[in-house]
């Protein structure tokens, strides 16, 4: 079955040439398209794509909130968000909201491609690096943004070590190399670091990971 693709953007010109760009790979369909936040909303619902390539500044309901939404809704759609430039700040409110990552709009095909294939099995597509970035500026912008840091107390000594590791935007090889462990027993650790803290994936770990004060900005 191919994946199916919801896309939003409020430009017709952008979803003509995302239209365009996927419609030459048949194990992708693109089964609709939202110039704003509100009617991919009511699509979303309405069509339960596999990805929802979602736009952030649009009129009527921004990207944020439609993401949050289709995200509640449990229709099991996954979001990828597109913006303009990397440290975006609705972008980070998308992730926060649920979105599995988010793209630059200059990104080659090929890696968008890539990157819908990804998240439509499960994966997060932002690199926690990138993330990291936007968490330095906006958390030096705003020191009492934040979570209880308590929510940390559902982990493990180890559990917390390999979350401030995948905070710094290391692999699973990497963290083993760095705790003496195997793969096997990293990729065992992050499943129960999300699973405890109740996340999608290794992207909103990153973000909890800072907002609870266990990683600082300028920091690993």
């Amino acid at each position: 079955m191919p994946i199916t693709v919801l896309v939003v953007d409020d430009q017709e010109l952008m979803r003509a040439g995302l239209r365009m760009v996927l419609g030459a790979h048949p194990d992708i369909d693109v089964v609709g398209e939202a110039d704003n936040g509100a009617t991919a909303i009511a699509r979303a619902t309405e069509l339960v794509p596999d990805v929802v390539l979602m736009d952030v500044r649009m009129p009527v309901t921004d990207g944020v909130t439609a993401t949050a939404r289709i995200i509640e809704s449990g229709c099991g759609s996954r979001v990828l968000v597109m913006t303009t430039f990397d440290l975006d700040e609705h972008a980070l409110g998308a992730l926060r909201a649920g979105a599995s990552g988010f793209l630059l709009k200059d990104t080659p095909p090929d890696d968008l491609i890539s990157a819908i294939r990804s998240v439509a099995a499960g994966d997060a597509v932002v690199s926690p690096k990138v993330t990291k970035r936007l968490l330095d500026r906006l958390i030096a912008e705003d020191p009492a943004a934040g979570r209880d840091p308590g929510v940390l107390d559902l982990l493990t000594a180890r559990e917390r070590e390999v979350l401030e590791h995948i905070a710094a935007g290391r692999s699973n090889a990497e963290i083993a190399g760095a705790l003496y462990l195997s793969e096997a027993t990293v990729k065992t650790h992050v499943g129960r670091v999300l699973t405890k803290l109740g996340l999608r994936d290794r992207v909103q770990a990153v973000v909890l990971a800072y907002e609870t004060g266990l990683v600082r900005p300028g920091g690993a």
